[in-house]
């Protein structure tokens, strides 16, 4: 059983934790600024950023964390911490695209007209990884983890109403289409990563049924935590497996060992078939970089 105990030594190592100042973000960020890695936490809210910075310090005051606003609903936001890091920095060993939109009542939008839930969980976390490629590519063997979930098999990628902007809103199946989009982009820069010798593994995670904040816009997920969810820092493990431990393939995908992967110790999992299909995840790709206009520099 994979614990926070057989975490690798990380320091010396740089990492970008997005969505870092609640739930699996924040217990992602105090295990590897635990484990000696030098931590930037990606919030869009930055006071609750110093809230959960001060947080970990509280145990951990040697830790080696900064708090730096990003918000992946707004693409200008993307491109203006992507600029900062590349000049503060030369390098990047992990990349965790952690942050997240999960089921509004309503549907919304980003700043720059996509639908909220795709726009925010895929094409946010699309055009970060692009404009931070380059410092990935620098680090050598740096990692790529992007968080998915259960409700991916829920989705479907209809590229005739892919913001959901005909019909009736569904929030349950919008999500569900942003988390198997993260997936198709993880399997599809795997693929593009290999054809060009690059180093770089990239893999996904998914925590199960664990309770966060990001419930909240579900009464009946967030009473139901209290009887099913494991704790935040469990559900973190699948993606700290990714990012840290040895034995990981580029393309791997993990989450919870229990009952229906809901709960547990992670270990590797398998996604839905239409997860793999390479042909509608090279055109997720395509229009990704056509909505993001973010074109990745292999």
């Amino acid at each position: 059983m994979w614990t926070i105990e057989d975490m690798p030594d990380q320091t010396g190592k740089r990492a970008i934790v997005t969505g870092a100042n609640s739930g699996l973000g924040l217990e992602s960020a105090r295990a590897l600024a635990g484990r000696g890695a030098s931590v930037i936490m990606a919030c869009r809210d930055t006071a609750r950023g110093e809230e959960a910075k001060q947080e970990i310090l509280a145990l951990n005051p040697k830790a080696d964390l900064a708090v730096w606003e990003l918000d992946l609903a707004s693409l200008d936001s993307v491109t203006q911490f992507a600029r900062r890091y590349t000049a503060e920095y030369p390098m990047l060993d992990i990349l965790v695209n952690n942050a997240g939109v999960m089921m509004p009542p309503q549907r919304g939008e980003t700043t720059d007209g996509s639908e909220l839930q795709f726009g925010t969980n895929h094409l946010g976390h699309f055009a970060l990884t692009g404009l931070l490629l380059g410092s990935l590519k620098s680090a050598g063997n740096a990692r790529v983890v992007t968080v998915s979930s259960m409700a991916h098999r829920r989705g479907e990628i209809d590229f005739d109403d892919l913001q959901g902007e005909t019909g009736s809103y569904d929030k349950t199946k919008t999500y569900g289409t942003s988390k198997l989009a993260n997936l198709l982009f993880t399997y599809e820069l795997q693929r593009r990563l290999d054809e060009q010798g690059e180093q770089i593994i990239a893999v996904a995670a998914h925590p199960g049924w664990s309770g966060t904040n990001l419930q909240r816009h579900t009464p009946l997920f967030d009473f139901m935590n209290q009887f099913f969810a494991q704790d935040a820092a469990m559900g973190a493990l699948p993606t700290l497996v990714g990012a840290t431990s040895t034995g990981v393939s580029g393309g791997d995908y993990f989450g919870p060992g229990g009952f229906m992967e809901m709960r547990g110790h992670p270990k590797k999992v398998e996604s839905s078939q239409a997860a793999k299909d390479e042909e509608v995840a090279d055109r997720l790709w395509e229009v990704s970089e056509q909505l993001t206009g973010v074109t990745y520099d292999f």
